[in-house]
């Protein structure tokens, strides 16, 4: 028999039971419970979601925690993109908000008072906190480690710029400078650029280098734009290296000119000349003046040598030069002065010298050019009237080389009477050398002409033989011996001259006849 259990039984009513409730009830709005899930939910990990028991949502953070995470390390200079930290900020904002909401009426699994849990998330709080510090010195040490990065690459620059010349080597070098003005200037408080002072004595002695190898030639260009660096990284920070380049730049230009001057190179004025004007006080400018007139008493000395030719070159171009040379130390000025002017005297003097070394060289051409301009230019010299009849010698023997074999001497006259006649329409310059050496001009011939060329062939053919002319004409007195004589038309261009070879013997008189032919003489 069944029982209805609401059915009265001896006169009971029994109530019906209700159903079994499938969550527990919302607890009583409490605002520190849902402050404890907000502050919980701001450390990033959704500690407040696992308090109420919302493990989904707690995973949510958790992989949008590791997704910065991931995006975030390792820390670089730049760090994490405005978009990405934006991102992140919203989400941990609506994870507060939202856990407040579900904590205000969710009983939280633990700690039973929800002030204490409240505490834990201000206390927690410290680790997003805390993780950013932690997070910017990262950065900071990256930043750190990209700068002493590009100062490395600035020395490595530096390095290789020192194993090649200075002008295969210089874009490197400015590389390099900009990198330690723009570390010192845009991170002052680095430890790269506290490196800087140090990278840069480095940086001098290496561009400097040719001058610690005495390479001084070598050493001006770079030493001249290691001048120019102070306007780039400035004085004041530069310190002692500001003027580190000067006194080398000063040596090197003394040193430099030094060599160009003894090796006869024509540079030496300008080497000298930057020195001066440059370094005008300077020790090294006090030597310019000795070593010039070292110079110049060398070449006066070597006129007397082996190679007058060269030394009187030598003279003539330091003569130009030193006449050039300016300077502003006191009493350099007039003692270039004298340096030029005896240059000049012993080039002049010299002239001689070269003249005579190139008529025994057998270089009458240039022989006859030295020594007319040596007459030219010396009017008292004592060697003047000899040198006159080198140059007659000298062009005698560019017709007849023969007549070059011996130095003609000043002496004059003889017992041979030798007669020169004109039989020609031009003036004629006769010349003759050989125990004697002189020249002389006769006058045109009014009534004469120029003989046919084919008219000179032959026994029959005697110029000057007509006896109704008047022949222009002069005796000279010359001594036994041979004699070299040139006959050459003054006015009458592309004409060769003409020469004989005559060998005199006392007791005779000899005739000599100048004539023209259409071709010449």
């Amino acid at each position: 028999m069944s029982w209805d259990h609401n059915e009265p039984r001896d006169g009971f009513v029994v109530p019906p039971v209700p159903p079994m409730p499938t969550a527990p009830p919302p607890a009583p709005p409490d605002g520190w419970r849902a402050a404890a899930v907000a502050l919980l939910n701001l450390c990033g990990l959704g500690l407040g979601y696992a308090l109420v028991r919302r493990w989904g949502l707690m995973a949510a953070c958790w992989v949008a925690t590791a997704v910065l995470l991931l995006v975030a390390l390792p820390a670089d200079p730049d760090g994490v993109s405005g978009g990405v930290l934006g991102t992140y900020l919203v989400l941990l904002g609506i994870a507060a908000v939202h856990g407040a909401i579900v904590g205000l009426r969710t009983r939280l699994v633990w700690p039973a008072k929800a002030w204490l849990a409240a505490a834990l998330g201000l206390v927690l709080l410290a680790v997003p906190a805390g993780s950013a510090f932690l997070y910017g010195d990262a950065r900071d040490e990256a930043t750190e480690q990209m700068l002493l990065d590009r100062l490395e690459r600035a020395d490595d620059l530096v390095r290789a710029a020192g194993k090649q010349s200075f002008a295969s080597g210089e874009a490197d070098y400015r590389r390099a400078l900009t990198v330690y003005g723009d570390l010192r200037d845009d991170h002052p408080g680095s430890r790269a650029a506290a490196r800087v002072p140090d990278r840069l004595k480095t940086y001098y002695t290496t561009v400097g280098s040719p001058y610690a190898r005495q390479d001084y030639c070598d050493a001006v260009v770079p030493l001249k734009y290691l001048r120019t660096v102070p306007r780039t990284m400035g004085e004041k920070e530069l310190g002692a290296l500001a003027t580190w380049p000067d006194d080398r730049l000063a040596t090197s230009l003394y040193e430099c000119g030094s060599q160009s001057l003894t090796g006869g190179a024509a540079d030496w004025t300008t080497h000298y000349g930057e020195l001066l004007a440059d370094f005008p006080q300077s020790e090294q400018a006090a030597g310019v003046g000795p070593a010039v007139d070292t110079a110049v008493d060398k070449a006066v000395k070597e006129v007397g040598g082996g190679e007058p030719c060269a030394a009187v070159a030598r003279l003539e171009s330091l003569t130009s030069q030193v006449t050039g040379l300016n300077g502003d130390r006191a009493g350099l000025a007039e003692a270039l002065d004298k340096d030029a002017d005896r240059a000049e005297r012993g080039a002049d003097s010299g002239t001689y010298a070269c003249g005579v070394d190139q008529y025994r060289d057998g270089s009458f051409a240039e022989a006859v050019t030295t020594m007319n301009d040596f007459v030219r230019d010396n009017g008292d010299h004592k060697m003047r009237a000899r040198a006159k009849k080198i140059a007659i010698a000298a062009e005698i023997a560019q017709t007849v080389p023969a007549a070059g074999k011996r130095l003609p001497t000043t002496a004059s006259g003889g017992g041979i009477s030798v007669t020169v006649k004109n039989d020609s329409p031009d003036d004629i310059t006769v010349l003759y050398t050989g125990p004697v050496t002189g020249s002389f001009t006769l006058k045109a011939c009014g009534s004469c002409t120029s003989y046919s060329l084919a008219g000179t062939v032959g026994l029959g053919f005697e110029p000057c033989s007509d006896s109704g002319k008047n022949y222009p004409q002069r005796t000279i007195r010359l001594p036994a011996g041979t004699t070299y004589f040139v006959h050459k038309s003054k006015n009458g261009l592309g004409k060769s001259p003409a020469s004989d070879t005559a060998k005199l013997s006392a007791g005779y008189i000899y005739t000599e006849c100048a004539y023209t032919t259409s071709f010449g003489y």
